[in-house]
């Protein structure tokens, strides 16, 4: 068997992921499931019983993977990456738009590890060569305006064959793709979730830190929509604009064809141009 067939069956292992982890806190405990609904699901479970910061979720393949608003996250087993991080941050609810940003940024650092060019699609894709990747789901628990804590959510096609992604995902396969088709070999599934994890600790500190700015400033550097005209998917109808940015909410702003400027906080975009 070649390496590149080798490193595609290979199993997920919490012993080989911690040999290469360099966190404190993120993968203190870390859940190696075979195949469950979602790892969000479990972990949020494990966060109710009083799990503690840093804790990782991880699952060869999921029977009930969710993106944002409900959308089904295609995840057979054995080939992926699907993990959830619990972070028990001192935060305010009004800055979990902004503090949603640190997953995309760990996955962005992880993807650029294994030798692939990716950028960032507001709010939570991420890709390569204009084709998703990978995405992120922020999920949290508040009370009142405290943040009791925040699971960060993340899925990545690294290793499943192209064809196989494109016959389930239909027309939206032909804006998806794979780490390995990327790259041209067999991703070590057990060394890429290491990496996110470590870069998922490395822009939570760099938060705790720094705050919101250098998250922001990161962000912006590595986006891909600024300037660009894009769809937009409204709750009733859709309308096309100019991206301007994001501000400091982690809203994206855009400038429709009538001059007028919107806030998104979770609409579909789609790049136009």
């Amino acid at each position: 068997m070649s390496r590149a067939v080798a490193l595609a069956a290979d199993r997920l292992s919490i012993a080989d992921i911690r040999r290469s982890r360099t966190t404190t806190t993120v993968g203190r405990h870390i859940y190696l499931f075979g195949e469950v609904d979602s790892t969000n699901a479990r972990l949020r479970n494990l966060a109710q019983g009083g799990a503690c910061a840093g804790t990782v979720v991880l699952a060869e393949g999921q029977t009930a993977g969710r993106g944002r608003h409900g959308n089904v996250w295609f995840s057979p087993s054995g080939v992926n990456l699907y993990a959830s991080v619990l972070v028990r941050p001192e935060l305010r609810a009004g800055d979990l738009g902004a503090y949603s940003l640190i997953a995309g940024l760990a996955l962005y650092d992880a993807i650029k590890q294994f030798g692939a060019t990716p950028s960032i699609k507001w709010p939570n894709d991420v890709l390569i060569a204009d084709k998703k990747v990978g995405a992120t789901l922020l999920e949290c628990v508040t009370d009142r305006d405290a943040v009791e804590y925040v699971i960060f959510g993340v899925g990545v096609n690294l290793n499943v064959e192209l064809s196989v992604l494109r016959a389930a995902l239909g027309p939206a396969g032909d804006s998806a793709t794979t780490l390995a088709a990327a790259t041209g070999h067999a991703i070590d599934r057990n060394a890429f979730a290491a990496a996110y994890l470590n870069a998922l600790e490395r822009w939570v500190s760099e938060w705790d830190e720094q705050g919101s700015e250098a998250i922001l400033t990161a962000w912006r550097r590595r986006e891909i929509l600024g300037g660009r005209r894009v769809q937009v998917q409204g709750p009733e109808a859709a309308w096309e604009g100019r991206v301007l940015g994001i501000d400091d909410h982690g809203r994206l702003w855009i400038e429709d064809t009538m001059g007028h400027q919107h806030a998104l906080t979770g609409e579909e975009v789609h790049i136009s141009d």
